[in-house]
């Protein structure tokens, strides 16, 4: 399902004395299958973007266009159920979020509120758990005596048992360690593979965002101040560092070598494979320039 941002403006508490501009003539594509990273500062209005992917809010310009849905300012929407069963969003901190008796439930919970009988949501269950790296004898725990790591595995399940067409990930890491973090982007990165999702990732690691997404955008100030594949985006990152962002540890290296070769490489490394290969071409005076 592809997922168009046009032009979209959003004013929080519009036609008050405490409205605030929070994004502004934002234009993002997100064709079906693409795995989209969205990297920006703490107030650049990635939060904003995030809410509009599946209508939890109507922009006051442009338009937002959801599959075959078009929201704008002034077109009142009936029934937005189905957008939002096809756009699952895990928040941060998703495990603070549930709330029933037993992990089955929890999982339940949000098919059979879309109309998905008790039969098929357990079905769900069954295969989401499963998804996200859990037994199925979890199920009938309270998830309330899981570990924190088992917590959240739960929590995604839940969204995953809508079946969405797009998963919208909100820092999905924070406050894990590095092996809890890369285990789950593997996860994800293979759920994004294996169901054919089209994913957006909000994050502030550009490690994850050079090495799981296929396109990046970076927000600024409420603008879209750049997008394109991650060579594209890292491969100047001075600019990078100008709006207060981070840049890979592997492009950090990059740049000290090509400093101390006084040559640069051929391409932008994303790995250290790709920089020990490139790397090699220099110093046997192959094909960098």
């Amino acid at each position: 399902m592809d997922i168009t941002l046009q032009n979209v403006e959003y004013r929080y508490q519009a036609n008050t004395p405490f409205e605030r501009l929070a994004i502004e003539d934002v234009s993002i594509d997100l064709p079906a299958g693409t795995f989209l990273a969205l990297i920006g500062h703490t107030g650049s209005g990635k939060s904003t973007v995030l809410q509009h992917l599946n209508a939890l809010i109507k922009p006051t310009k442009g338009s937002v266009k959801i599959g075959e849905t078009t929201i704008t300012p002034n077109k009142k929407q009936k029934n937005l159920k189905h957008v939002r069963q096809r756009v699952g969003i895990v928040f941060q901190f998703p495990e603070h979020q549930l709330f029933e008796e037993t992990v089955e439930k929890d999982i339940c919970f949000g098919p059979m509120n879309f109309g998905v009988s008790e039969q098929e949501a357990k079905a769900r269950a069954r295969r989401a758990i499963q998804q996200v790296g859990l037994s199925e004898e979890i199920l009938l725990k309270s998830p309330f005596e899981l570990s924190g790591g088992q917590m959240r595995r739960v929590a995604i399940a839940g969204v995953l048992a809508m079946e969405p067409a797009v998963i919208v990930l909100d820092e999905p890491t924070a406050g894990l360690d590095p092996r809890g973090r890369q285990e789950i982007m593997n996860m994800f990165a293979s759920l994004h593979r294996e169901r054919n999702l089209s994913t957006v990732l909000v994050t502030h690691s550009m490690e994850d965002a050079s090495r799981y997404a296929d396109q990046i955008v970076i927000m600024h100030n409420g603008k879209v101040e750049r997008k394109g594949t991650p060579s594209e985006i890292f491969s100047n990152p001075e600019r990078l560092l100008e709006l207060g962002l981070d840049v890979p540890e592997v492009v950090k290296l990059q740049h000290k070598l090509e400093s101390a070769f006084g040559r640069k490489f051929a391409k932008t490394c994303l790995s250290m494979e790709d920089l020990a290969e490139e790397a090699m071409k220099l110093l046997k005076g192959g094909d960098s320039l």
